[in-house]
């Protein structure tokens, strides 16, 4: 049967429009919010290239206005499976901007419904870990962490795992102040995830569909190595969870 969608997400962020356009229309900005590996060949008729845990997604830039509107999508797959991403940035007095995110496209089958709730509760988290890096970090790059750990049978349970990992007594909420190292806060919840900043880093944890407790992070901090960062917490996931 499949399903037709269209979301939008808007948000004020302290950052200007061209802040924000270096934020989603370059491979170290998208690097530094989204997830994975990030490249972009500007310009109408370019590409937006990703790389997360063994999917490479490729779009099409359908629209390329700098710093106002930006298009971009996926072509049709032989199942009718499409995305497409548009941005729209506008100024505000005080240097601020209002963000407008509209992702719409078609998921098929009859079991659609899983994927659309992951793909929603996925795409309200990584549009508010846009906001909070243009709010905490902008003009600032992340390195992209990717780690996975084991299979997850319970999330209620893992949940609360992960809440005291982080040094809580339940599953962590917004606004919870943590420790990852160091001191955190819990900026964004949802049934999907947990996001946590400190003044270096944005820690995510995310529902891995139809598998593990993901860790998809932004490390900003001087010299990070990818290579160990991932390892150093593919060990921890198997720690906290296994």
């Amino acid at each position: 049967m499949g399903h037709e969608f269209e979301l939008t997400d808007v948000a004020e962020a302290g950052a200007t429009p061209e802040q924000v356009w270096e934020a989603i229309a370059t491979g170290p900005g998208i690097d530094s919010w989204f997830m994975g590996r990030n490249e972009v060949d500007g310009g109408t008729g370019g590409t937006v290239r990703g790389a997360f845990g063994g999917y490479e997604p490729e779009y099409g830039i359908r629209a390329w206005e700098p710093p106002g509107k930006l298009a971009y999508g996926s072509g049709t797959a032989p199942d009718g499976r499409r995305i497409a991403y548009e941005f729209l940035v506008e100024g505000r007095d005080g240097g601020s901007s209002v963000i407008r995110c509209v992702t719409s496209g078609f998921l098929p089958g009859d079991d659609w419904e899983d994927e659309f709730e992951a793909m929603t509760a996925g795409g309200a988290l990584f549009f508010r870990t846009l906001v909070e890096y243009l709010t905490h970090f902008a003009g600032r790059t992340a390195v992209p962490v990717t780690a996975f750990g084991p299979p997850v049978a319970d999330w209620d349970r893992a949940w609360a795992q992960l809440g005291t990992a982080l040094g809580l007594s339940a599953r962590p909420a917004e606004g919870d102040r943590v420790r990852l190292g160091r001191e955190g806060v819990v900026y964004a919840v949802n049934d999907q995830a947990v996001g946590v900043r400190t003044e270096d880093a944005m820690f995510r944890f995310l529902r891995g569909f139809r598998g593990p407790m993901v860790a998809s992070h932004h490390l900003f901090a001087a010299g990070t190595d990818p290579g160990t960062e991932e390892k150093t917490w593919g060990e921890w996931l198997n720690r906290v969870f296994g």
